[in-house]
This record gives structure tokens, C-alpha cells and sequence, in this order.
């Protein structure tokens, strides 16, 4: 009996790690296209600031998982550069 319990709570075990892969990577992706489409909309400056904002959110909640921690981080530096180009679009219609 205790062999069975054994090998049960392993498949369990190894099948939790499996899914927190995926979600983490997944997370990870997300906020990687979204920090890609923030920094294509940001001469729309508006667009650019909550697109921007939106991406760093995602990716600081990614590289809390370690399986999406590079994207995150990529994602967080395009969020910024996001904000920044709105912000300089915002600057030079304003101007």
C-alpha cells in the first residue's frame, strides 16, 4: 500500500511541476507580445503609456515565475521604452 501511495504522490508531484511550467512560460509570452505591441503603438502616445504600463504589470508578475523570468524582463524593458517613445511623441506634438 505504501509503494502505491508512493508512486501516486510522485505523478502528482512531477504533473504540478509540469503545470507551473507552463503557466510561468506562458506568462512569460504574453507579456512579451504585449510589450512588442505597446512599443509598435507608442507614436500613439496614449497608446504607448497604457501599453507600456500593461507590459511592465505582466512582466513583473513573469519573472516572479523563474520559467518566464528572461521574457519578463525583456518585456519590462520594452514596456519602458514604450512609455519613453510616447512620451517624446507626446512632447514633439505638443512643441
Amino acid at each position: 500500500m505504501s509503494q502505491e501511495n508512493t508512486v501516486a504522490d510522485r505523478l502528482v508531484s512531477d504533473a504540478r511541476k509540469k503545470t507551473a511550467r507552463q503557466e510561468g512560460s506562458s506568462l512569460g509570452k504574453v507579456s512579451l507580445v504585449v510589450g512588442i505591441i505597446a512599443l509598435v503603438a507608442s507614436p500613439i502616445s496614449i497608446a504607448g503609456w497604457i501599453g507600456g504600463v500593461i507590459a511592465i504589470g505582466l512582466g513583473i508578475a513573469a519573472v516572479r515565475s523563474p520559467q518566464g523570468a528572461k521574457l519578463g524582463k525583456i518585456a519590462i524593458g520594452l514596456g519602458f521604452a514604450a512609455i519613453l517613445v510616447g512620451t517624446f511623441f507626446f512632447t514633439l506634438n505638443i512643441a
